[in-house]
């Protein structure tokens, strides 16, 4: 892409992303959810052929770049097909999306673009949605729970705050307890079920879809917490690439109420 047509790209997608604000409410239908690509655009591509029509929803749950071969065209191909299919296509934003509040390896996209493209990039990603709901039981983001008294209250988190780093930063470890401390090698905040129970009765919601830690488990907390990933970058820890499907008119208590594929 040239600096215009990126200009251009970029300035329609905050547009967008501006207009949608921090919290996408899914109403009816089917809804696919997506995790990490990480650069596969091989993945996105896959995803986008089989699941992407005019009755279907699908929630990309961030992390689009770094780690694979594909970053850029896997995020540009990200943003103007979000352009072209408003409301069937859906960006939340991860850790790496955040380049401009925090520090993240590998970020081997953003080490690749000169300043001014950089701050185009950080400047645009920043305004993505930061979570997803549906009527039947689901929140859907990329990482942790924020500390949040209503579903409502997700709109008002500020780019870079505690609880902008709890969504696209925080781990789930199966272990008792609330905040359990930040990881000593990442930094990245770690969170018990305590925390887990506590935020998903104040959002009133059943079941968590996300994705951001691969060493997780697919399922834990009485199968109400479900890690997805959809990239390759992972190949060792996580052989295959998930999405899950959800019918928005049934309600969702665990994740055996959703359908897990492999693409």
């Amino acid at each position: 892409m040239t600096r215009e047509e990126t200009r251009i790209l970029l300035g329609e997608a905050e547009t967008r992303f501006e207009q949608e604000g921090k919290l996408i409410r899914l109403e009816s239908g089917r809804a696919i959810f997506v995790g990490d690509t990480h650069g596969d655009l091989e993945a996105t591509r896959t995803v986008i052929a089989r699941y992407l029509n005019s009755k279907t929803q699908i929630v990309f749950l961030g992390d689009y770049v770094d780690r694979g071969p594909k970053s850029a065209e896997n995020l540009n191909s990200l943003l103007r097909l979000k352009l072209e299919h408003p409301d069937n296509l859906f960006l939340l934003m991860g850790n790496h999306e955040g380049q401009g509040a925090i520090s993240f390896h590998p970020a081997d996209f953003w080490e690749g673009l000169d300043r001014e493209r950089r701050t185009q990039y950080a400047i645009a990603l920043s305004r993505m949605p930061l979570a997803a709901s549906t009527p039947n039981g689901i929140i859907a983001l990329h990482g942790a729970l924020p500390d949040v008294e209503t579903l409502e209250d997700l709109e008002k988190i500020e780019f870079g705050g505690q609880q902008w780093q709890q969504i696209t930063w925080g781990d789930w470890q199966e272990e008792d307890g609330g905040y359990l401390g930040d990881d000593l090698l990442t930094g990245r905040p770690q969170f018990g079920q305590g925390w887990f129970d506590e935020m998903m009765r104040r959002l009133k919601k059943n079941v968590l879809i996300r994705s951001h830690q691969p060493n997780a488990r697919q399922a834990i907390y009485g199968r109400r917490c479900l890690t997805i990933f959809t990239s390759s970058a992972y190949r060792e820890l996580i052989p295959r690439r998930t999405i899950a499907i959800a019918d928005l008119e049934r309600e969702v208590k665990t994740v055996d109420d959703l359908v897990i594929e492999t693409v």
